[in-house]
């Protein structure tokens, strides 16, 4: 009896290592539906109200979770922590990068492309910036073996998202710089998310982050940002599919995936972490044939298989 408990602790702490590889999995796919949501959310919504009530709704939750974790166990991941004075810069600087500038350079970003599909192509690739961030800001060690799969997946995923594409015109001439600088923000938040120190759990980081995101979004509305605007549907149907896309968006979107991709940035580093960017696609790809039939045609199915073979690539470690 005793062997066997011995064998059973010996499996489960083996079993620990797995888990931020399974939270920024869970994160990928509940990212992958978030343009289903807000699509639904944009006919009764303006996209900058949709963002407000988002964030609103998330720190509303977060802030009656964190307290409740905090009675059980202050040591849990859910539990709120107060900031030190020292760290502010860190929080002020993470919430800025993101979700602020990020989402207001995105919505532009998908503006100036010709199409969504080659916005989508262009957005995804924080894999390639992130280990040069990581290098440059952190001194992350970067593997061959971490590049190679890098290259892998990202060539997995322009032949997921572009097979099949009828015209491949870029758009304006300032859409690809527009995205790589849109895509730096967001590593730049990765960034943010390793240097803050380790004592603080995830929801108190992505709450405080939020937080500062939703009052700069307020103060933007306040000097007359009105770069959203769009007409607004109030039929009854509408409302409920626009609800239920603002209910997956704060829940799901805004604080769960966040919570989980924190927790994997600061276990597995900023350039694995964000190389699982490239099955975002792969997972969107296998709603939409689940939810509306949409048939996958063969170079996409390569295209996943690619995806996914550089995931395993780049997350293998050099010999010593």
């Amino acid at each position: 009896m005793c062997k066997f408990f011995c064998n059973f602790a010996a499996f489960f702490t083996d079993m620990r290592k797995y888990v931020p590889y399974i939270a920024v999995i869970v994160a990928m796919m509940i990212w992958a539906g978030s343009g289903i949501a807000v699509k639904a959310a944009l006919f009764a919504f303006s996209p900058m109200l949709l963002i407000i009530m988002r964030f609103v709704g998330a720190v509303t939750l977060m802030l009656i979770v964190g307290l409740i974790a905090r009675q059980v166990s202050s040591q849990s991941m859910l539990a709120l922590q107060r900031v030190e004075r020292q760290d502010w810069w860190l929080f002020i600087l993470a919430g800025f990068f993101q979700p602020f500038l990020y989402f207001i350079l995105e919505t532009y970003s998908y503006k100036s492309f010709a199409t969504p599909t080659i916005a989508e192509a262009f957005l995804s690739t924080n894999p390639l910036m992130a280990p040069i961030f990581a290098w440059l800001f952190l001194r992350e060690r970067v593997t061959g073996w971490n590049i190679a799969g890098i290259v892998i997946s990202t060539a997995g995923m322009v032949i997921l998202v572009l097979a099949g594409s009828q015209s491949f015109e870029i758009g304006a001439s300032w859409a690809i710089p527009l995205a790589l600088v849109t895509v730096s923000t967001a590593v730049a938040e990765s960034i943010m998310l390793r240097r803050i120190p380790a004592h603080y759990s995830s929801l108190t980081i992505v709450f405080w982050m939020q937080l500062i995101g939703l009052i700069m979004f307020l103060l933007a509305c306040c000097t007359g940002l009105d770069i959203f605007h769009v007409a607004v549907d109030t039929t009854i149907p509408t409302m409920l599919q626009a609800w239920c896309g603002i209910g997956y968006l704060v829940v799901m979107s805004t604080m769960t995936a966040f919570i989980l991709f924190c927790y994997s940035v600061r276990y597995l580093g900023v350039t694995k972490a964000n190389v699982f960017n490239n099955i975002r696609p792969v997972f969107t790809a296998l709603l939409m044939l689940i939810l509306f039939s949409e048939q996958l045609p063969i170079w996409k199915w390569i295209g996943i298989i690619i995806i996914v073979l550089g995931l395993f690539i780049c997350q293998k470690r050099e010999k010593r």
